[in-house]
């Protein structure tokens, strides 16, 4: 789609309250706040019916622009797809990542609707895709809390879990993660992310533990700078695999494969610039013999879905942080995706697979 269009973009805020405060490196979060996307392409009449695509744009602290400035991108969007198309308004918010999800996702759903195709195939021409897996998340509690939230996990269906951990002392995860493991029985996978929370010192001493109880991913131990750190962790580890999050913002794919840092990497679609962005990346990283996760900014069902879809397009995808609507009191409509036995149903109605959301 290139050049001068019939194409309208309209945008509106919203605020969804959590289900409890989370806390995190940047502060409280109580709510999540942004922007819904609407484009209509407007078609030529009776014969050629105007065509929607949703987008969404959740600006979070410390990984996109301020909600101020995405407001403000979006509006420049809006101006460029009226005036000069498509193109034009990717390129007015290419600087700022949240708005540029929006836009880019509404575009590939508007294209995948007129295509009447799935937007996981729209994004990955391959085949039919039923279910992804994704894994929970066990939240900062006590040693007995994790082993109750492990344990209710288990029970839903989920066959992998990930600790947050990093917020207490190194001794009281390590005893989280023994608590948990005795929870999950030994067919369950167990991650940990840390959330650049450790030094190194503190990270190889968790590695230890992690071997010893089997842990599969430690996400993120370090800072986001510290590619050298992370390489030498992931040389002295054995089993355990080293995951980048942050990292992936600060140092890009190829500096994290030069510098042999990580086995996997997290791909955040709101926070890389849409699901466009994060496929190609997916696709780089898995040439390059990285592990491509999807997870979401606890977005709403716009933006989750669109991950979903993401998802499904990676072949072999490993299981996904995805199943956050739980995070979420209210939503901006009904959600189209099923969580069902640690795995998300992806949906295969045409698009995004989302009903009606705009007067919700």
């Amino acid at each position: 789609m290139t050049g001068k269009s019939n194409l309208d973009l309209e945008y509106r805020s919203f605020s969804l309250s959590l289900s409890s405060p989370l806390e995190t490196a940047s502060g409280t979060i109580d709510s999540r706040d942004g922007f819904l996307v609407r484009l209509v392409d407007r078609g030529e009449g009776v014969t050629d019916p105007a065509t929607v695509g949703y987008g969404e744009a959740t600006p979070l602290a410390g990984w996109t622009e301020s909600t101020a400035d995405c407001e403000e991108a979006l509006e420049r969007a809006r101006t460029a797809f009226r005036d000069d198309g498509p193109e034009a308004a990717l390129e007015s918010v290419d600087r700022q990542v949240a708005a540029r999800h929006a836009v880019s996702l509404a575009l590939s759903d508007l294209q995948a609707n007129r295509e009447a195709t799935p937007l996981y195939r729209y994004l990955c021409r391959g085949p039919m895709i039923g279910r992804v897996p994704v894994n929970a998340t066990v939240g900062d509690g006590s040693p007995s809390e994790t082993g109750a939230q492990t344990r209710r996990a288990v029970e839903r269906g989920y066959d992998c879990c990930k600790l947050k951990v990093g917020l207490r002392s190194v001794d009281a995860d390590v005893e989280r993660l023994r608590e948990a493991r005795r929870a999950a029985g030994s067919g369950v996978e167990l991650r940990l992310d840390a959330n650049e929370a450790w030094t190194y010192e503190e990270a190889e001493s968790v590695l230890e533990a992690a071997e010893e109880f089997d842990v599969s991913i430690l996400e993120q131990p370090l800072p986001a700078g510290a590619l050298e750190g992370h390489a030498a962790l992931r040389e002295r580890a054995r089993d355990v695999k080293i995951a980048l999050d942050e990292g992936v913002l600060e140092h890009g794919i190829d500096a994290i494969c030069e510098s042999g840092a990580a086995d996997a990497v997290v791909l955040k679609p709101m926070a890389v610039g849409g699901i466009d962005v994060a496929r190609r990346m997916a696709a780089w990283t898995t040439e390059l013999e990285l592990t491509p996760i999807v997870t979401t900014t606890i977005d709403g069902v716009v933006a989750r879905t669109g991950a979903v879809h993401l998802a499904a397009s990676i072949p072999d995808v490993p299981a996904c942080g995805l199943a956050t609507a739980g995070l979420l009191a209210e939503d901006l409509g009904r959600d189209p995706v099923l969580l069902e036995n640690g795995s998300a149903v992806v949906p295969q109605a045409k698009g995004l697979g989302i009903d009606e959301v705009w007067d919700k």
